[in-house]
């Protein structure tokens, strides 16, 4: 799909649509970024639909083919990523709404192989509940900027947008066009400290938090002794190290008047 959006640019379309998931999505996304005179449309048909979300592009179809063709187009940011990808090789993507390392990469991973019968937030929530169940939080080297922590964490959450796993906001006040991400970095949470903040998240009503911090910057970097998985919109392409990049004005996004 990346290499069939870029040749439609090439070939003179101001508009391509993106017809299904986050995955979908961002593989579209992806052939697009940086090619300024083309604008994206979403129709969502996925499991988690979270990038639509932010700019409150409805899920319903006649409104999503509405957006699509009488919408303003607005100038978002994307994130370049360079990581480790399954095989062992330096492996480079992109991301546009939410990117995580840690337990995120295991539950998206564990979410796509599982049946979506029950539609997206149920996929997701049980898969948070199972996977988390055997999660170890684990020693972890984030900088954002200029700013350094290192200390056991359960996952950082480097956010363009502000939902990620059917619905959880994550990130309440990201933006996807401020020039910023929203970094939070989730501590040595516990089975219990899930429990209680899980309905929260859903509100987007968590923050601030004893075992969360938040951090806003344009490149990010996390490391650790054993490799995380790392999740791009939803998708799992390899493990830490990886290194997070905004890029401002990487991608034109139809959206509600």
């Amino acid at each position: 799909m990346r290499e069939l959006a870029r040749r439609a640019a090439a070939e003179g379309a101001e508009l391509v649509v993106a017809v299904g998931g986050d995955g979908t999505v961002n593989e579209v996304a992806s052939g697009l970024a940086g090619l300024g005179g083309v604008e994206l449309a979403v129709i969502p048909r996925g499991t988690g639909v979270d990038f639509v979300r932010t700019y409150g592009i409805p899920t319903r179809l006649e409104g999503a083919v509405d957006v699509a063709l009488h919408g303003p187009a607005r100038v978002v940011d994307g994130g370049r990523v360079g990581f480790r990808s399954w095989a062992g090789d330096a492996a480079e993507a992109w991301f546009f709404n939410v990117a995580g390392a840690g337990m995120s990469g295991a539950v998206a991973k564990r979410t796509n192989e599982s049946s979506k019968t029950f539609g997206g937030r149920i996929s997701y929530l049980w898969a948070t509940l199972a996977v988390f169940a055997r999660w170890r939080n684990t020693q972890v080297e984030v900088s954002v900027d200029a700013e350094r922590r290192s200390g056991r964490m359960h996952e950082v959450v480097i956010a363009n947008g502000r939902y990620l796993g059917g619905g959880m906001m994550m990130c309440p006040e990201a933006s996807p066009d401020d020039g910023l991400f929203d970094v939070l970095l989730i501590g040595d949470i516990t089975k219990r400290d899930l429990v209680q903040t899980l309905p929260r998240i859903y509100r987007g009503t968590h923050l601030p938090h004893p075992k969360a911090e938040l951090l806003r910057g344009r490149v990010v970097a996390v490391d650790s002794a054993e490799p995380l998985p790392i999740q791009l919109d939803g998708e799992q392409p390899g493990t830490t190290p990886a290194r997070f990049e905004l890029v401002p004005g990487a991608l034109r996004v139809r959206v509600p008047s």
